[in-house]
């Protein structure tokens, strides 16, 4: 067994403002990706640079934050819709927790239309360049939910399981390191390669579902289902908002193949 590092996950604290460290991750995982979206000469044929580049990626901050509130609310909280019906100030807060990776792509998705229209960019040109800088924000994301003690995994006796604040006195898979990983290190190297090959637009986004849905679905075996919903026929909901990737990667892939051939 490893012992969990204990660290704050509050990084600075002024009175009643708090600065965490998940949310530095998030601020982190935008540099990046603002940094990265450079580096590609597709990008600077879009002219994804400078100040448009930063355009891009406040459009997308705006629509990851948005996306995965609400999809954290319809998707993992459906049973308790009243409360928020009820309380609608609880749907912006953020800061209470419930933040949903799939609904912050829808998010980022919708940004990264509007942002293309108002451009007159190509979408799937622009997504391509973009989809393969998110797995550093995925690491990253990952990480801050380590510091957090959250989203644990399933008890074990691994020798590198971990004895987690909130999971009690009972060794458990550290999950999030295995995502941070396999999501972050693993898929950015993959996509990073792949880019340089001569895929039709749109294509980085099709490996990009595909393969973060297999990992992560193989990787949700090993953790806790969501206290609020249990297992449903047998998995978790993020393994089945993998499938919808893995499924939403096939369609798009028989999509583009249509689009190209002008059938």
């Amino acid at each position: 067994m490893i012992p969990y590092p204990k660290i704050n996950p509050v990084l600075v604290k002024i009175g009643p403002l708090e600065v965490r460290w998940y949310g530095v991750m998030y601020v982190l995982g935008f540099i990046a990706s603002y940094f990265l979206l450079q580096k590609q000469e597709r990008s600077r044929q879009l002219g994804l640079v400078g100040t448009v580049a930063q355009d891009l990626i406040f459009y997308l901050a705006v629509g990851l934050i948005v996306g995965a509130r609400l999809g954290y609310i319809l998707f993992y909280e459906y049973n308790d819709f009243g409360t928020y019906i009820r309380n609608p100030l609880e749907i912006i807060a953020t800061w209470h927790g419930g933040m949903s990776f799939h609904g912050g792509l829808i998010g980022c998705v919708v940004a990264g239309l509007i942002f293309a229209r108002r451009r007159n960019l190509p979408f799937w040109a622009l997504a391509d360049c973009t989809i393969v800088t998110a797995p550093i924000g995925l690491m990253l994301g990952r990480m801050g939910n380590f510091i957090n003690g959250e989203l644990l995994g399933l008890p074990s006796n691994v020798p590198w399981a971990m004895i987690f604040p909130a999971g009690g006195p009972v060794p458990r898979h550290p999950t999030q390191l295995y995502e941070a990983f396999a999501e972050g290190v693993v898929l950015f190297a993959v996509l990073w390669i792949l880019r340089k090959r001569p895929f039709r637009d749109g294509t980085m986004v099709v490996f990009f579902l595909l393969f973060y849905g297999i990992l992560r679905f193989i990787i949700e075996f090993f953790k806790e289902p969501d206290p609020q919903l249990g297992y449903i026929l047998g998995l978790t909901m993020g393994q089945i908002l993998c499938l919808g990737m893995i499924a939403a990667s096939g369609l798009l892939e028989l999509y583009l193949r249509r689009k190209d051939s002008g059938t």
